[in-house]
């Protein structure tokens, strides 16, 4: 398997988790929809990098592989203008990964209680974002 073949099943299972962030959020899952975004967003962004051939960090948050893509490799010019916010968004879904899953545990408070439907459009719209700026990547390697 090549790295572009690597690239596009990372981009795929991203998909997936896109389609279950909508239907939980559908379903008023809210947590769990703010979780599929974020999972969303890290294998898309991991395709992203490695279409690049950047290692990236084995962690959820990959906005310090971001920068040095940034640095180190010719990118299109509309994907330099999205970078910033790209990381922004890894980070801010990063963040929030862990209490999706098990909630305020200092607090007691499980992860249904504390994601509003705002929440949950706000991070499924990120992902989206995300998703979509990765699959353009992926359509522009594919031509080369």
């Amino acid at each position: 398997m090549n790295t572009y073949a690597m690239a596009k099943a990372y981009i795929e299972d991203a998909e997936r988790s896109y389609r279950e962030a909508k239907f939980n959020l559908d379903e008023g899952a809210f947590h769990r929809c703010v979780r599929r975004a974020q999972e969303c967003v890290e294998l898309s962004l991991k395709g992203m990098l490695r279409l690049m051939g950047i290692e990236y960090p084995r962690s959820h948050d990959v906005s310090v592989a971001l920068d040095k893509a940034k640095e180190e490799v010719n990118l299109p010019d509309w994907l330099k203008k999205e970078i910033d916010e790209l990381k922004k968004i890894s980070t801010y879904l990063a963040i929030r990964r862990g209490p999706a899953f098990y909630g305020d545990e200092k607090a007691f408070i499980p992860p249904e209680e504390l994601y509003s439907e705002e929440d949950a459009r706000e991070a499924l719209n990120m992902a989206f974002r995300v998703l979509e700026t990765t699959k353009k990547l992926l359509q522009h390697y594919k031509k080369q």
